[in-house]
């Protein structure tokens, strides 16, 4: 795990972002099948509540830390935008201040930032504080031209216990989409291709992007490739009806021999800021 609040992404992760910012570990959505949860590093990296790194003396040190490696970095970063977050969920009660003073930092100095979440924080109700504290994100314009929310999606609220409803989710997509944000959507881990289309169809027409992958390990069987080629060709066939494009992952592309060309896929390094 890196020591820095700016890093660079490797393997699966790099997929998502060329830059990337964590200033936390764990995280208490609980989802079952989070990778931080898995393997050598779980004991780090997947607590139920989100601590600050240990590099970090203090939230006032980790964004003093942040500012320096973003001015250090910050041609690269105008270029390629920065992501947040791979080790916690940056829109939680205790990560979001930080979070949205780091993105201040970014905005000042013309970096594009996208934040990936489970979180809907949109909602006055139900999230007050946090809607409070995300609220000048809603109605600024400068925010507004540089900021792409995304929500991961994958249809099962029972794995994913402390988060927001996915169908709260996309009901948080829908109002920043046409609040005049850009919103992406992370299709990932598959459970089962019909929840996941579902979550795409429910979302079409207010979503910019689809990164889609399969579950970490999943075996690629004859049926399931059957069934993962049908998923492809309905997902293509609903989206170049509209100008929404759709990154499919490695774990997927790997599974065929020629990949499908349509005018929706898009590769790794697609600008999500690059259109209107």
């Amino acid at each position: 795990m890196s020591n820095k609040a700016i890093y660079q992404p490797k393997n699966k992760a790099s997929e998502y972002a060329k830059w990337a910012c964590n200033f936390y570990v764990g995280c208490s959505n609980d989802c079952s099948y989070c990778y931080c949860k898995k393997g050598i590093l779980a004991g780090t990296m997947g607590g139920d509540k989100p601590t600050l790194k240990k590099c970090f003396k203090d939230e006032t040190h980790a964004l003093e830390v942040f500012e320096k490696e973003l001015m250090q970095n910050l041609p690269e970063l105008q270029k390629h935008g920065l992501f947040f977050s791979f080790t916690t969920d940056p829109m939680l009660p205790e990560t979001i201040d930080l979070t949205i003073a780091a993105i201040d930092a970014c905005v000042v100095n013309n970096v594009p930032v996208k934040i990936l979440t489970k979180c809907d924080f949109t909602n006055p109700e139900r999230m007050v504080g946090i809607y409070q504290r995300a609220f000048p994100f809603l109605v600024k314009q400068k925010y507004k031209d540089k900021i792409a929310f995304g929500f991961t999606l994958t249809g099962y609220d029972r794995l994913e216990p402390n988060a927001s409803t996915n169908q709260e989710r996309i009901e948080a997509m829908k109002k920043l989409h046409d609040a005049g944000f850009r919103t992406f959507a992370s299709i990932e881990p598959i459970i089962d291709f019909e929840r996941s289309f579902e979550m795409i169809y429910l979302t079409w027409g207010h979503c910019n992007l689809y990164k889609i992958g399969l579950m970490s390990g999943q075996k690629v069987d004859r049926a399931f490739y059957e069934r993962l080629r049908s998923f492809n060709l309905a997902v293509v066939n609903l989206l170049t009806q509209s100008t929404a494009k759709v990154y499919w992952k490695d774990s997927i592309t790997k599974c065929f021999d020629v990949f499908p060309d349509a005018p929706c896929n898009v590769d790794r390094d697609y600008n999500i800021f690059k259109e209107r």
